[in-house]
């Protein structure tokens, strides 16, 4: 039976052993654009399909994805949805924060069970403090590129070796970043590095097109984990909950599958 801690510690022990792989994840952002759903994030609204609320995110939040006008960066999406190859885990939204409706249907569009299916979630929520005690140090023993916002401060991750930064809507207005980095793999001869990936919607399309690429470096999504490090928003609950000491259920949740 599969376990979110039990499947944090076996990426954990891939990185600890140096082992190649890439961790990729489909938060309901991703979810429902590969449902093709129009998805609008930014200050004025959000929109989901026909469901329209006030609009809460903040610049380097922002996406849109209309299905008509960006449909080559969805199918994009959803080649790395259905990417198949040894040490590529592929998070999916979990039932116990999409729905049971949702959760089947990424396995029914997905189309075969993959044994390295795992929780979009495995890196906050109730692993989160292991994250950061256990699997942030490792990131030391590399040579690592992130992959960020534009606006994110990086002065104090000594470990970095390269940064490529990304903007507004980065998986449509910066999909061209992604042959840069491929070049710069190449040219480089790089082998052996860690990536790390804050890069919302376009994270998932980079990972899949890189380690297929690749394979011989680990691509690893972090989402906003390492938001306290880069001088980023922590508005999240569990990183309220773990940095500010606020009350919040999320830092002590297992997802379930």
């Amino acid at each position: 039976m599969k376990s979110f801690e039990g499947d944090f510690y076996k990426l954990l022990a891939l990185l600890r052993g140096h082992k190649p792989f890439a961790f990729n994840r489909f938060s309901d952002g991703e979810l429902y654009i590969l449902q093709n759903k129009e998805l609008i994030l930014d200050a004025d609204q959000v929109k989901v399909g026909e469901n329209i609320t006030e609009g809460i995110y903040k610049t380097e939040d922002f996406k849109r994805f209309h299905p008509e006008e960006h449909s080559f960066y969805r199918d994009r999406l959803v080649d790395a949805f259905k990417f198949t190859k040894r040490n590529y885990f592929n998070g999916l939204s979990c039932r116990c924060c999409v729905g049971d409706e949702n959760f089947q249907w990424q396995l029914d569009f997905h189309g075969e069970y993959d044994e390295n299916f795992t929780w979009a979630n495995l890196l906050v929520n109730g692993n989160y403090p292991k994250f950061i005690h256990e699997m942030y140090p490792v990131f030391y023993e590399y040579p690592t590129v992130f992959v960020c916002n534009e606006k994110a401060d990086l002065s104090v991750l000594p470990f970095l070796v390269k940064d490529f930064r990304v903007g507004y809507n980065a998986m449509v207005q910066d999909y061209g970043l992604i042959e840069v980095i491929r070049s710069w793999i190449s040219e480089n001869n790089v082998e052996g590095h860690l990536f790390l990936f804050s890069a919302s919607s376009f994270s998932k399309i980079a990972i899949h097109q890189l380690y297929d690429y690749c394979d011989r470096n680990t691509y690893i999504d972090v989402g906003t984990t390492l938001n306290p490090f880069m001088d980023m928003r922590i508005d999240r609950t569990y990183l309220k909950s773990f940095w500010l000491g606020e009350r919040g259920k999320d830092i002590n949740k297992i997802c379930i599958w």
